[in-house]
């Protein structure tokens, strides 16, 4: 499928594709999480026959429905085809500076290489976190990177740096 990526300086990002049925949809993602799901007219592509807006955590919820969790599977399997390569799920204990504060407070990828690209929480996945995201206790996050990156984001995310 094809998606056509659109910036929106000052907003977030448009995707809009069709599916094999013929139907033009767009997402417009937001800065602060928001998504617009926007349906195209049939008859005009460039008029809109209904959008809905979603909270970030309504995305969110949306995005594990239609499988957002197959992320997790997928990395796993992804260490065993490139050399190199590490996935590992990170806890967030009690005891982290990082608790409760954002994701991009842990400046992981600027000080190891690794890539965090999901959260894992008791309600859901969220792919793709944005550095705004609130860490909480017990949440695992997807890091993926080699050994020595991974071990990295697990010391700080322990205070041990």
């Amino acid at each position: 499928m094809d998606v056509e990526r659109t910036e929106l300086p000052g907003i977030g990002v448009r995707f809009e594709f069709e599916t094999k049925r013929g139907v033009r949809l767009g997402i417009v993602a937001h800065r602060e999480g928001r998504r617009d799901f926007i349906i195209y007219d049939p008859d005009d592509p460039d008029s809109m026959l209904d959008c809905i807006v979603f909270s970030a955590d309504e995305s969110a919820a949306i995005g594990e429905l239609l499988g957002g969790a197959r992320i997790v599977e997928k990395l796993n399997r992804l260490h065993h085809e490139i050399d190199n390569l590490v996935s590992r799920q990170l806890k967030v204990g009690a005891t982290s500076p990082y608790a409760e504060r954002p994701l991009g407070d842990t400046r992981a990828r600027t000080r190891t290489g690794a890539s965090i690209v999901a959260i894992v929480r008791t309600d859901g996945v969220e792919t793709g976190p944005p550095p705004s995201a609130i860490l909480h206790v017990g949440d695992r996050l997807v890091t993926i990177g080699t050994q020595e990156a991974v071990d990295g984001v697990d010391k700080i995310l322990q205070g041990i740096e």
